[in-house]
């Protein structure tokens, strides 16, 4: 067994490569924990995260909550703002600006995502936090695991697991509030009267978690997200890594503090003592020292680890850190090369793009339709009418009035209500009649320009159309 818990089998070796099957079956990792300023660090990233995830749907901001994915209605709440279907770009260029800030923090100081604020990441701590708490230690799981079953393993095993299934159900319960009212949704799955629909997508949800970051873990990012997959095309050689030192390392060997305090300066093997604890507190369980592995996640535990084991034998820290592969080979690292520099920069424009859209946007929109029929009436009088139908958006979170105007080079005259209100989030259908004497009208097709004001603001949206008349 090695220092990780699980049993590894003999690698078969092919002309002096150690290989693996692929389809090898997943042994359990058990982890040690490390503590130290990354872990702490991390605490402080990942928890922030959890409880705006699991507070933002009982925020609510002007009658509704904070974020909303209303599916039914093709809505997304944001804050003070409603995307409505034909404003769905946006929202998708926010995902553009996340993809490509990840993609440049990454090409500069490696996976910190993974390793800080992932939502697996950070998921899988907290079940790893209750292992911890109901079964132990890392090798007193190991113990636990291989040991016989009897009355304290079920009374720890089921402990854990209940643990389990409580944040599993809180995290697929809050998961399903951001798509209806979070509220009524707990009354409702508390006092079993949900729909089957919500009661469905819960335990979906929670199952999901569950089996995530309880039994699937490393898993997951090794083989299911293509983010570890896709670090070739993201680091170089001035890419920040949590990366071990193996010219201050190596040859390494097994001895105690006295022995090498009565060595001199020039020592004749390296600093590392072959604890093992690197490879302890390894979540996906890989040895750092083997060189940047894709299954890294950059969670930096081996760095703490580490550190307290120099602090302890009077050695420098620093025999794993966060560095570069040019300075492990003692070349400069550039922060500020091309990759960098035009990803930064794309960021920029995408932000100040966003920006300059998001500021644009008309809290209403307007447009304007021919009614299916005659391309023209004329009345008793002989004069001659156009008929409309006027689509208003109310993209506002609250009751808006708003005026109606034409602009023609006709004399037109409005046959319909020009001023009216709208509540927030809705889209009515109103019609519009427009009128124009025959001796007015020189030519068959006239443009018109419909303009919807907000009496309030000011602030006017506009729509084009024409008015048909008889030929002269």
């Amino acid at each position: 067994m090695n220092s990780t818990g699980s049993v590894p089998e003999e690698p078969v070796r092919l002309e002096g490569f150690a290989t693996r099957d692929l389809y090898d079956r997943r042994e359990k990792i058990f982890t040690r924990y490390a503590g130290g300023f990354f872990q702490r660090l991390q605490f402080f990233t990942g928890w922030p995260l959890l409880i705006g995830f699991f507070l933002l749907p009982w925020i609510q901001f002007a009658g509704q909550p904070v974020v909303t994915f209303d599916l039914p209605q093709r809505q997304i709440h944001l804050f003070n703002m409603t995307f409505f279907p034909g404003e769905l770009w946006l929202p998708g260029w926010l995902v553009v600006i996340a993809a490509t800030g990840l993609f440049t923090f990454t090409a500069m100081f490696g996976r910190l995502w993974c390793g800080y604020t992932c939502p697996q990441t950070v998921w899988t701590a907290i079940f790893m936090w209750a292992e911890q708490i109901t079964e132990g230690p890392g090798q007193q799981r190991v113990r636990l695991a291989q040991a016989p079953w009897s009355v304290g393993k079920i009374v720890k095993r089921t402990l854990k697991h209940s643990i389990w299934l409580v944040c599993a159900t809180l995290t697929g319960l809050t998961f399903v509030g951001y798509f209806t009212e979070m509220g009524a949704l707990t009354l409702n799955i508390v006092t079993f009267q949900a729909s089957g629909q919500a009661t469905l997508w819960v335990v979906v949800f929670s199952a999901a978690t569950y089996f995530n970051a309880g039994w699937l873990r490393e898993r997951v990012c090794l083989s299911v997200c293509p983010y570890a997959r896709l670090q070739a095309a993201m680091f170089d050689a001035n890419t920040l890594t949590v990366s071990y030192d193996p010219g201050r390392g190596e040859p390494r060997r097994e001895r105690s503090t006295e022995v090498d305090n009565a060595q001199t300066s020039e020592r004749k093997s390296g600093d590392c003592i072959d604890c093992g604890l690197c490879v302890q507190v390894c979540p996906v369980g890989i040895d750092i020292r083997n060189g940047l592995q894709y299954e890294c996640t950059g969670c930096a535990h081996c760095v703490d680890a580490c550190a307290e084991v120099m602090q302890k034998m009077e050695y420098p820290p620093g025999l794993i850190r966060y560095t570069s592969q040019n300075a492990l080979t003692n070349s400069a690292t550039r922060w500020y090369r091309g990759r960098s520099v035009w990803s930064l920069a794309a960021l920029l424009v995408l932000i100040t793009g966003f920006a300059f859209a998001l500021s644009n946007r008309a809290p209403f929109d307007v447009e304007v339709q021919r009614v299916r029929g005659e391309l023209y009436q004329r009345t008793v009088e002989g004069l001659v009418t156009n008929q409309y139908e006027v689509q208003i958006l109310n993209k506002s979170q609250g009751v808006t009035a708003y005026q109606l105007d034409v602009d023609s080079a006709l004399p037109l005259a409005i046959l319909s209500t020009r001023e009216f209100t709208i509540q927030p989030g809705t889209r009515v259908n109103l019609p519009l009649i427009l009128r124009a004497t025959p001796e007015s009208i020189v030519l068959a097709n006239t443009r018109v320009t419909v303009q919807l004001c907000d009496i309030a603001t000011s602030e006017c949206v506009a729509d084009s159309t024409s008015f048909q008349g008889p030929l002269r």
